[in-house]
């Protein structure tokens, strides 16, 4: 248990910032699941930008690392050209 007025101060903040990035986190999981679910291609193109916006802003925060957004990116690509292609 903390015993100086900084550290539970440091608890707050960190509670307050654990919940705001978690927000954010569960949202953009929720637009990737959405974008990986569409089939229509005029749609997920669209869309796609959003969510590339999405994950770039988790990644510069660090809240997700730059490569598993990176990885995100690349793999959310593939999926809306395959369907431009179908």
């Amino acid at each position: 248990m903390a015993h100086h007025k900084s550290a539970k101060k440091r608890i707050r903040q960190d509670e307050k910032k654990r919940l705001h990035n978690r927000y954010y986190k569960k949202s953009t999981r929720t637009a990737v699941k959405k974008l990986r679910e569409m089939e229509d291609a005029a749609e997920a193109t669209q869309f796609l930008p959003k969510v590339i916006s999405m994950i770039d802003g988790l990644a510069k925060r660090n809240i997700w690392h730059k490569n598993k957004a990176s990885n995100l990116k690349s793999s959310l690509s593939v999926h809306v050209n395959k369907l431009k292609t179908a």
